[in-house]
C-alpha cells in the first residue's frame, strides 16, 4: 500500500491554547470537539497534528514529541517566526511555548533542524528531509559542511544536542560555561565565540536568567570581527536580535 498518512495525537492541558498557538503559526483548525473527550486537529498544508486535553496535565512534564521532515527547514522556520512576530511582537525563545533556531545537530549526522515547543509541552522537531529536493541552505542548517573545527565550535555542537535535542538547557549551560572559562587559545575562531555567547544568552532566557542573557549579548557584541567574519556571524547576530527582543 502507498500514500498512507500518519497524524500524531499529542496531549495538552487546553485545546483552546493549542488552537490559538497553532493558528499563530499558520495552521487552520480541521476538527474540534468538547464531548465526550476534548480534542482538536490542526493542519498547515501537508502538516497535520491532533491533540487531546487532559485535566490537570502539566506541560513541563510532557514527553509528547513528533518529527516533521521538510525540504525547506529555513522556510518553515521563517514562516513560524513571522507568525510569532505578528502575534506577539517577537519570536518566542523562552518559556512555553517557544521555538529554537535552525541548527545542525551533531546527534543527527549534522542534519539541520529546529524545534517548536507548544503550549502542551510537546516538542515538534523539524528536520531536513534528506530524500526530498533540498531547499535553500544556510550555514546553520546544512549537513557535514558545518562540522565544528575549533574547541568552541565543538562545545557548541555538544550543547545543542543537550538543549535543542534533549531539552536539558542546564547541561548545555555547563558545557558552554566550561568552554568560555578557559583562556583564549591562539586558534580560537571569533565567529564561534560569538555563536557560543549568543546561544548561552538564549539558554539563560530559557532558564529565566535575564541578567546573564544581557551580559552574554554584550560580550558577543564586543568580539572583534573582520568583514568576512561579520558575514559568517550573520545568523548568530540574527539570533542575538531575537534574544534581545525577548529581554524587552
Amino acid at each position: 500500500m502507498a500514500n498512507e498518512v500518519t497524524v500524531p495525537l499529542l496531549p495538552c492541558a487546553s485545546i483552546d491554547d493549542i488552537e490559538a498557538f497553532y493558528g499563530v503559526l499558520g495552521f487552520r483548525t480541521t476538527y474540534k470537539q468538547r464531548k465526550p473527550n476534548p480534542c482538536v486537529g490542526v493542519r498547515r498544508e501537508d502538516l497535520q497534528l491532533q491533540f487531546f486535553e487532559l485535566p490537570g496535565f502539566d506541560p513541563e512534564q510532557s514527553y509528547g514529541s513528533c518529527l516533521v521532515l521538510t525540504a525547506d527547514v529555513e522556510g518553515l522556520h521563517g514562516a513560524f517566526a513571522a507568525g510569532m512576530r505578528a502575534a506577539y511582537g517577537k519570536v518566542l525563545v523562552a518559556g512555553t511555548p517557544r521555538m529554537t533556531r535552525p541548527r545542525a545537530r551533531k546527534n543527527a549526522d549534522g542534519v539541520g533542524g529546529f524545534s517548536v515547543i507548544d503550549p502542551g509541552g510537546n516538542w515538534i522537531r523539524v528536520f531536513r528531509n534528506a530524500a526530498a529536493a533540498p531547499g535553500p541552505a544556510t550555514p546553520l542548517a546544512t549537513t557535514s559542511a558545518v562540522a565544528p573545527v575549533g574547541r568552541l565550535g565543538k562545545a557548541l555542537a555538544n550543547a545543542v544536542v543537550q538543549a535543542d535535542s534533549r531539552g536539558s538547557a542546564a547541561q548545555a549551560v555547563r558545557i558552554l560555561d566550561s568552554a568560555l572559562a578557559r583562556p583564549h587559545a591562539g586558534d580560537d575562531d571569533p565567529v564561534e565565540r560569538v555563536e557560543v555567547l549568543v546561544y548561552r544568552a538564549e539558554l539563560a532566557l530559557v532558564l529565566h536568567d535575564p541578567k546573564t542573557a544581557a551580559d552574554m549579548l554584550a560580550r558577543a557584541r564586543s568580539v572583534t570581527l573582520s568583514a568576512d567574519e561579520c558575514a559568517r556571524a550573520a545568523s548568530a547576530f540574527d539570533n542575538a536580535a531575537e534574544v534581545a527582543a525577548a529581554l524587552r
